[in-house]
């Protein structure tokens, strides 16, 4: 069994799908997700998921560096964020971790004027965001996109525990892996090392091994062979998961026993 430890089920859900999603994830033997917040427009959404379906789905709560306003109103989007922290925690409901947090290169405006102001405005929620993972002492999930050695910098100025944090979605090679774990951190892996082209990928995933792997489909992007081009989904990780047994050559069973623990454990699932 496995859990899909990063996912985006808005579209699921605004299409009715999340039975069905949850029904051929549980039948591939992905028997838990956690859907990854982006943005107040999914927060509530999210929460909602996770009350109606307690032990199957958990929730993140985070802005996304491309989710971040061109105005100051990204001031107010994280000051609400401690309040699903403390709504949760009356409830039994809380928050699996801050995220998707992090820094893009990729998505700036072309204008490099544009670009630079754009890009500040990132890392002033990010760190905002960081601050308040350190303050609520829990996990936090990175998005990092043609930005790796600025997160780092910045996650390091923040005290942030580095055994919390998890770069999700990991589309860097070896050397990039060496430096997480060497601070802490960890990596989190996609139907990318399917790919044919990503040969660092998969060489970044051996780096890291077994110790503190986490599997996820990002779902619905990057969907794995022999799904590559459709919409991605949960039960999708199977093919994920079993790429990844045999690339590390192990049974697949002792994949899914240790994925699932590590999942458990740095998400602090009951």
């Amino acid at each position: 069994m496995f859990i899909d430890t990063h996912c985006h089920l808005a579209d699921f859900a605004r299409c009715g799908d999340v039975p069905g999603a949850l029904a051929r994830a549980a039948a591939a033997g992905i028997t838990r997700v956690i859907t990854i917040g982006t943005g107040p427009d999914d927060w509530d959404l999210y929460a909602n998921l996770a009350a109606a379906h307690p032990g199957r789905i958990d929730y993140s709560i985070g802005l996304h560096p491309c989710d971040v306003p061109e105005d100051d109103t990204w001031r107010e989007h994280v000051d609400h964020i401690p309040h699903f922290f403390q709504r949760g925690r009356q409830a039994g409901l809380r928050p699996a971790a801050l995220g998707e947090i992090g820094l893009d290169r990729f998505h700036l405006p072309k204008d490099s004027t544009a670009a630079a102001a754009s890009f500040a405005r990132q890392e002033a929620a990010f760190r905002a965001q960081l601050a308040l993972a350190r303050e609520l002492g829990c996990p936090v999930v990175i998005h990092s996109r043609d930005a790796f050695a600025d997160c780092v910098r910045v996650i390091d100025e923040s005290g942030v525990d580095w055994r919390r944090v998890v770069f999700h979605c990991f589309t860097h090679g070896p050397d990039e892996l060496r430096l997480l774990r060497t601070c802490g951190g960890r990596a989190s892996f996609t139907g990318i090392i399917t790919y044919k082209n990503a040969d660092p990928v998969r060489a970044a995933l051996v780096a890291q091994g077994l110790d503190v792997l986490m599997l996820e489909t990002d779902a619905p992007y990057l969907a794995p062979l022999p799904h590559r081009g459709s919409p991605n989904e949960p039960a999708y990780l199977a093919h994920t998961a079993a790429a990844a047994a045999r690339i590390l050559n192990i049974p697949l069973a002792d994949l899914a026993a240790r994925t699932t623990a590590n999942a458990l454990e740095f998400f602090a699932l009951q």
